[in-house]
């Protein structure tokens, strides 16, 4: 049971960095909306951060529902 604890944290940091190393619409404006709303393609490391986000979510949903059956 701690192990599932430790890398259900392990996994949140981990996502928690992986969203804030995205930055799309940077900046005070894209805050509240004023981001560029042009068509934009992911490419080399910004897709493999993109990707390894939706990994990292999966996962972090994963371990938080096994958390909740393993006791």
């Amino acid at each position: 049971m701690i192990w599932l604890n430790s890398v259900l944290v392990i996994v949140a940091v981990a996502l928690i960095v992986a969203i804030l190393l995205q930055n799309r619409s940077a900046g005070l404006g894209g805050a509240f909306g004023g981001g560029d709303a042009g068509f934009h393609i992911r490419r080399g490391g910004e897709k493999r951060i993109y990707q390894g986000t939706i990994v990292l979510s999966i996962l972090f949903l994963v371990l938080a529902a096994a958390h909740l059956f393993v006791r």
